[in-house]
């Protein structure tokens, strides 16, 4: 029987991924955080002041499940939340200066992390993974 390629690109995709997850989610617990926290952080010390909407397509967490997380960073001083004057349905997020200040510290480690993952892969390497992933993605989305 010949190899199947794509189940094999899948299956090491899939346990690549699994162990990327894991050793983020360490690094993102070393400093008292979890995931969900690093991850509307890391958007808003980024992009700036965003809608509740964009943060949450930005990091992949539901509407519902969002608000809880916000709460909670919101009471801690980390993000604050504002109105939009032109549209009472829209509410505006940003991280606030303690929040940025955390982020400032911590962030650089994180990236220094995620650079160690990929320090044996060349940077050509990098700019054909991200094609190859991206163009898998969007044949997925379209299906």
């Amino acid at each position: 029987m010949s190899e199947n390629l794509s189940l094999k690109t899948f299956v090491v995709l899939m346990k690549s991924a699994k162990s990327v997850q894991e050793q983020i989610k360490t690094d993102i617990s070393s400093y008292g955080m979890r995931t969900s926290d690093f991850e509307i952080l890391e958007v808003l010390y980024h992009k700036g002041k965003l809608t509740v909407r964009e943060v949450s397509e930005a990091v992949l967490i539901n509407t519902g499940s969002i608000t809880y997380v916000i709460d909670k960073l919101e009471s801690k001083g980390l993000l604050e939340r504002s109105n939009c004057k032109d549209d009472r349905r829209v509410v505006y997020i940003q991280i606030t200066n303690q929040g940025k200040q955390l982020m400032d510290e911590i962030f650089p480690k994180h990236q220094q992390v995620i650079e160690d993952m990929f320090s044996d892969i060349t940077t050509e390497e990098k700019r054909v993974v991200i094609d190859v992933l991206k163009r898998v993605g969007l044949k997925a989305d379209n299906e």
